[in-house]
């Protein structure tokens, strides 16, 4: 497959191009640096001189907090760029994979989502990205939306780098560490959601469809895992409340973020491991080197 990769650079966008490029795919990575995906020309020109089969489209601004701050910017990098990339995909007959989030949703259910459940954005960032969402589903059957969750890999800043740097800093003190008990989801390894990437390029699958590692946990929960695969105590974790953070989070997070992979599953296609079950500890061995 001929393929082009934005946000190549970053957490996700690293492991799909290694995925793609392992699997014998001609791949163009474009990062930033390469390819501004806010600058409709710049998209335009890139992709129709390319001319890709498939476009895994990872670019996004996913400083939540921050996105509150600056809603201009957050819906052109988030929603407007996916607009000129969806038009450019149409004009050379690519299909678009478009990467969205958990945050679509306001987090009042007591199950988890499944992807004909209504959306309900409780953030500037997630409004934003399911504007995206309707910018990429305009190109009908030649566009898929993979909404994921709670991402983690080794190109990026995420919850399992940031626990084992706390957890070298504080020296296995009891309760050192605070995260919250009372938001849940599924943590995804990137490296794992890449080749579901690819495979559904390839496919040329289309809707929207939700991909995690499977395991529905708190943050608390999570990060107590995190700290025994790396052989810390997970007591050096305490759980906290939304509430109780200090400082306040800008930006409000959804309690309930649990993605059901109905689509997948109903269309047989194999579900991404439970994270518990070798993600997580492969991750920790590639941060700690």
């Amino acid at each position: 497959m001929r393929m082009l990769v934005t946000g190549a650079a970053g957490q996700l966008g690293s492991d799909v191009v290694a995925a793609a490029r392992a699997a014998g795919d001609e791949v163009a990575a474009a990062d930033h640096a390469t390819l501004d995906v806010t600058d409709r020309d710049a998209v335009l020109g890139a992709i129709t001189t390319w001319r890709p089969e498939a476009v895994v489209h990872c670019a996004a601004w996913t400083a939540v907090d921050d996105c509150e701050q600056d809603p201009a910017r957050a819906f052109t990098a988030n929603a407007l760029a996916v607009r000129w990339v969806a038009e450019a995909c149409d004009r050379v007959g690519a299909h678009l994979v478009h990467v969205s989030t958990d945050y679509v949703f306001d987090g009042a259910l007591d199950r988890p989502y499944h992807e004909w459940d209504a959306t309900g954005p409780l953030s500037v960032y997630g409004a934003s990205k399911l504007a995206g969402e309707r910018e990429a589903l305009a190109l009908g059957p030649h566009a898929a939306v993979v909404r994921t969750s709670w991402v983690c890999g080794a190109h990026g800043p995420n919850i399992v780098a940031t626990v084992l740097r706390l957890a070298a800093e504080r020296h296995g003190e009891a309760g050192s560490l605070a995260f919250v008990d009372d938001q849940r989801g599924q943590p995804t390894f990137s490296a794992d959601l890449a080749p579901l990437l690819r495979r559904i390029a390839l496919e040329r699958r289309s809707g929207t469809i939700h991909a995690t590692n499977q395991g529905p946990v708190s943050w608390y929960e999570l990060v107590r895992e995190v700290l025994a695969a790396a052989g810390h105590d997970p007591g050096m974790v305490r759980p906290i409340t939304t509430a109780e953070l200090d400082p306040p989070r800008a930006a409000r997070r959804p309690a309930n973020s649990v993605l059901d992979n109905a689509v997948l599953r109903a269309a047989g296609v194999p579900l991404l491991r439970d994270f518990r079950d070798g993600p997580l500890q492969e991750l920790v061995a590639r941060l700690r080197g």
